[in-house]
């Protein structure tokens, strides 16, 4: 998706403690009208209280938040949360039990006064876009987990918010409903023409979704990117970690790439690394041969294999590191369990990062 990069949101420097824990810390970045964003990471490292603060639910101790509005900024801060121009789904969904779909739909419409048809227009617009046209009479228990999601997404677009914030939208999915659901959002996201914020710690679902991801960690916002960039160029070994698999090793780096236990590693140095370093080669780059031939850098053992069907990985155990090692490839596994191997990797596909 090419990003409209006039910017919605501003936040500026933002910090908010609970007693003697930071829980975000000197937050700035910027969100783009029309764009998809997410906010990912491990549990406690801010990205709710974050969210949270943009909805108005949350007071922060220093910085700004700043929305543009017909050209001008207007600080967030200084209103209340039912006068935001943005909407928070809650993980709960919270829908009302007693009411029927059209009814729970409508609810923050009739709310503000507005009349019968054209309440009516808005709902029946909306259940038509989350394709529950023909549930509008039925009550949240009679729906499916899935359902109800698409429920708590039109009860928010409905009142067209600027922006449409999401705590952990697909968190209470199972694994098939969750991936149909990522692709209902993305489509959503798009027909509606409505700024998606979505808080989660599931690196797939922020990966398969959004425009641009925000990886926070500590309170503190660790790299802003694509979802390819954050996997082809994280910014540190933390990043690194926590999008996708990693085989990492650590060492100090030398000409050609990184000295491991006396072997020396190649990778490519794009970020001018020196001194000690890990070396970061992801699964699909880790090339297995039964022997050493001209390739092999490493010997290892195979200690684990899965297939998945269409596509098999490897663990390996290489003497001296404390980590295993990934590699995936298509088809069935091709060693076995215990069996001896080495490992090799093209340079261009192996990363230096800071240790």
């Amino acid at each position: 998706m090419t990003v409209n990069r006039d910017v919605l949101l501003h936040l500026g420097n933002v910090s908010k403690s609970f007693g003697d824990v930071k829980a975000v810390e000197s937050v700035s970045l910027d969100i783009y009208e029309n764009e998809f964003f997410a906010l990912l990471g491990p549990s406690g490292c801010g990205k709710t209280t974050l969210l949270r603060a943009i909805a108005g639910f949350e007071d922060v101790d220093q910085g700004e938040i700043l929305i543009e509005t017909g050209g001008q900024s207007q600080n967030l801060l200084t209103l209340a949360p039912n006068k935001r121009p943005v909407n928070l789904m809650f993980q709960s969904y919270a829908l009302f039990p007693h009411m029927n779909v059209f009814k729970n739909v409508a609810y923050g419409l009739e709310r503000e006064g507005l009349g019968k048809d054209e309440v009516r227009r808005r709902v029946d617009e909306v259940l038509k876009t989350v394709g529950l046209t023909d549930k509008a009479n039925a009550r949240p228990s009679q729906l499916s987990g899935g359902q109800k999601q698409r429920v708590a997404l039109a009860r928010a677009i409905v009142k067209r918010p600027r922006m449409l914030l999401l705590d952990e939208p697909l968190s209470a999915l199972d694994r098939k409903v969750r991936a149909e659901m990522q692709a209902e959002l993305k489509r959503l996201q798009h027909e509606v023409g409505i700024t998606f914020v979505v808080v989660t710690h599931d690196q797939e679902e922020a990966m398969s979704t959004a425009d641009r991801v925000a990886v926070m960690n500590e309170g503190r916002v660790q790299q802003i990117a694509d979802p390819l960039t954050l996997y082809t160029e994280p910014a540190n070994r933390f990043v690194a970690d926590f999008i996708g698999n990693s085989s990492m090793f650590e060492g100090v780096t030398n000409a050609n790439g990184l000295d491991f236990a006396g072997v020396q590693l190649p990778a490519r140095n794009s970020r001018g690394v020196s001194g000690e370093a890990v070396l970061v080669v992801r699964p699909e780059d880790v090339l297995i041969a039964s022997s050493r031939g001209g390739s092999g850098l490493l010997e290892g053992e195979v200690v684990e294999t899965h297939f998945y069907g269409g596509s098999s990985s490897i663990t390996i155990r290489v003497s001296g590191m404390a980590r295993l090692v990934f590699s995936s490839h298509t088809g069935s596994p091709k060693n076995q369990v215990g069996s001896s191997v080495w490992i090799s990797w093209e340079p261009e596909k192996a990363l230096l990062l800071a240790r």
